[in-house]
């Protein structure tokens, strides 16, 4: 099979710069190496093709003869078939080297070097739902809560070893934390299997927690709901969480919280809604009535104007949600006016409804509502 240019194999013209020519095979490498492609020969063949043509336009001299002579012009140079490579890449952490923590996340990530270790690790963050009674949520509370978490160890201060002893370098690795193995033509770093990555061996593990700097407690905290607090709210509480080892901090403990609904009332922002029944006489006639609030044992004076339709919504001021970050400034309380008609009346009241009804004459053959004058 006839080899392709080199400009084409790397997808760049004959006057890109260097720059360009290391950018294009950067993307080419990372597109085609074996490691994400496994088992893939087309692939590996590609990534062999692309690497061919770099080491030839990255050298200004076997640049210059390719430029020249084409493929002839290599010959006696050292230029390498798509089968040796074994000498490539002597530079190739000078090619990545500003590229190293994206390519490091496909091919054995996140590398170390030694002496660089720090044994020190914050400890992980813990999640808490709770659920609160809706008028807690709107007057805040405080609640108590208890969960388990790990803490730093006592009896080792979190370190994982003994008292008086410590931990040593990893033999296998150097301290490193990865090894590299040979993939062919291609070094590849990879976790130490002996240290697991830690860089660090621990001959002595603390006999309280078995080596973890970890041991697993039951937790009770007092929790402060603010008032006004909306369903689905994440209440922070920092290094509350699981402790940290090695001298490393606590995590935080995130509360979410849900709120339970109400029997009757339901929220919109800061104002609430609820619904009132009313008589047809107090619908008519209109007065004065008692309604309660959120507030224990608190009534609130509504007024219903004469004539109040049946879906009519009236508001009490103030008497909604406090602000979240406001408590002094609150929503308002809307309620909707159900006029409930009697399914049972007396004689005498059946009696006072016909006279009011020949008072009144009703229309026998009403003309349907627009639908826009309900909106």
């Amino acid at each position: 099979m006839a080899k392709r240019d080199y400009y084409e194999v790397l997808g760049v013209p004959k006057a890109a710069p260097k720059e360009e020519i290391k950018k294009a095979y950067r993307r080419l490498a990372v597109q085609y190496h074996p490691d994400r492609n496994p088992g893939n020969k087309d692939a590996e063949e590609k990534f062999k093709e692309a690497t061919e043509a770099y080491e030839v336009l990255a050298d200004d001299k076997k640049r210059q003869a390719y430029d020249q002579f084409g493929f002839s012009g290599l010959e006696g140079m050292g230029a390498p078939s798509s089968r040796d490579f074994s000498s490539i890449f002597q530079g190739f952490e000078d090619l990545f080297g500003d590229f190293s923590g994206f390519f490091d996340s496909f091919f054995g990530g996140g590398r170390r070097r030694s002496g660089a270790r720090n044994s020190s690790r914050r400890g992980s963050d813990l999640r808490y739902d709770l659920e609160i009674p809706f008028a807690q949520a709107v007057f805040g509370a405080r609640v108590d809560i208890s969960f388990n978490h790990n803490e730093t160890c006592a009896a080792c201060g979190g370190t994982g070893s003994d008292r008086g002893s410590g931990k040593k370098l990893c033999p296998a690795c150097g301290g490193s934390g990865q090894v590299r193995r040979s993939s062919g033509f291609f070094s590849i770093a990879t976790t130490c299997p002996s240290c697991g990555g830690e860089g660090e061996l621990n001959e002595h593990p603390c006999q309280v927690c078995g080596g973890r700097g970890l041991a697993k407690k039951s937790r009770k905290l007092k929790v402060t709901i603010p008032p006004g607090i909306e369903d689905g709210k994440r209440i922070n509480l920092s290094g509350q969480g699981d402790g940290g080892t090695g001298g490393g901090p606590s995590g935080d403990l995130y509360i979410y919280i849900h709120v339970l609904p109400h029997e009757y009332f339901e929220r919109d922002g800061n104002d609430i809604y609820c619904v009132i029944p009313i008589s047809i006489t107090q619908a008519a006639l209109g007065g004065e009535i008692l309604v309660s609030t959120l507030e224990d044992n608190k009534k609130a004076k509504l007024k219903i104007p004469p004539g109040t339709q049946n879906g009519k919504i009236l508001r009490l001021k103030s008497e909604g949600v406090p602000y979240l970050n406001d408590p002094n400034r609150r929503g308002d309380l809307y309620l909707k006016i159900l006029v409930q008609v009697p399914t049972k009346i007396s004689g005498r009241a059946r009696a006072l409804l016909q006279e009011l009804a020949e008072v009144n004459g009703e229309n026998a053959n009403p003309t349907p509502i627009k639908l826009s004058d309900l909106q």
